[in-house]
């Protein structure tokens, strides 16, 4: 089954049709066309429930993230334990770029152009080439989602919130767009006050954090062609990484957006900074709601959140 949003910002009714075509050349293909919040989840949940072997979609972070989640979770509530090869049993997922800033298919390494993308998974599609990954899971208030590149909460997560409010408007979220926002908004943010504490199992509480990143893998995201790595030990083969700022001064953020927009593989450095890597389980708990985003999706104001790593979660043709 290929879902397609007809919405995803760098693609066109041409080219896909160019893909879905391709697609279908090469496999016995349905297509459905995503058309509201959620649906491609609840189509992927389908997918699953009736045996099909890959499940492949067109769009952006959003779109995947909801695809991975109704793979993830079945048509019957979720209850299906995920035992000790949670990727077993479920369709492969194939993944063509169609957003503006694709992190998760170009964290797997595949090409930011959706053409070329699809001639790399027709390829793997061919010779069955498979990848497993592990994601995290974000549990609030009863409710559960999972991510596939990152999370956080705080600062990271009111820029989200204000460009997701000017996308409402018609405007593209195009990389100009997220930096101006940021730094607009920066303008904004109490930095004075840190609301959030980061605990996990067998953990010291780290207290005063203004923001935190938690990934799941590296990069986090991107800025036009740059790579941006807050944590770059992080991976879909390992568990969970977190970087938290207990600071929020112009020199101290200008120290770390510099040192996390370059190719090294060394941590950001800084005694105000709060740094895990390889966790099962982190816990994010403000003393009044803070903004949250999961995979670059707004998701409203927590003031507890606790992430966990599901690893071997699933199939990625690559």
């Amino acid at each position: 089954m290929l879902l397609v949003n007809p919405k995803a910002t760098t693609t066109n009714a041409r080219t896909r049709d160019v893909l879905i075509r391709a697609l279908g050349a090469a496999v016995d293909l349905a297509v459905e066309e995503t058309r509201y919040r959620g649906h491609a989840a609840a189509l992927a949940a389908t997918a699953r429930a009736k045996g099909y072997d890959v499940v492949a979609v067109l769009g952006g972070d959003g779109t995947i993230n909801e695809t991975v989640n109704g793979l993830l979770n079945p048509v019957n509530g979720g209850e299906e334990p995920l035992g000790d090869d949670p990727s077993a049993g479920r369709p492969g997922l194939i993944v063509i770029p169609g957003g503006s800033a694709n992190v998760f298919a170009r964290a797997l390494g595949l090409p930011n152009d959706p053409v070329e993308s699809t001639g790399q998974v027709l390829e793997a599609l061919r010779e069955n080439r498979r990848r497993v990954v592990g994601l995290g899971e974000a549990l609030w208030e009863g409710q559960s989602r999972y991510f596939t590149f990152c999370s956080g909460m705080g600062y990271d997560a009111e820029v989200v919130r204000a460009v997701e409010g000017l996308r409402g408007t018609g405007r593209k979220a195009t990389p100009t767009r997220y930096v101006n926002t940021a730094l607009r908004h920066y303008l904004a943010t109490d930095k004075r006050h840190p609301a959030m504490t980061v605990t996990g199992p067998g953990l010291p509480p780290a207290e005063g954090v203004f923001m935190a990143i938690v990934s799941n893998t590296s990069p986090w995201t991107y800025v036009g062609s740059k790579p941006v790595r807050p944590t770059p030990w992080a991976s879909f083969e390992t568990g969970l990484d977190v970087l938290g700022m207990g600071r929020m001064g112009p020199m101290t953020l200008a120290r770390v957006i510099r040192h996390i927009l370059t190719e090294s593989e060394a941590l950001p450095s800084g005694r105000h900074l709060v740094q895990l890597h390889d966790e099962a389980e982190v816990t994010l708990t403000a003393a009044r709601p803070v903004a949250f985003q999961l995979d670059g999706d707004y998701l409203g104001e927590r003031e507890t959140v606790t992430f966990r790593s599901t690893p071997n979660a699933l199939q990625v043709l690559v």
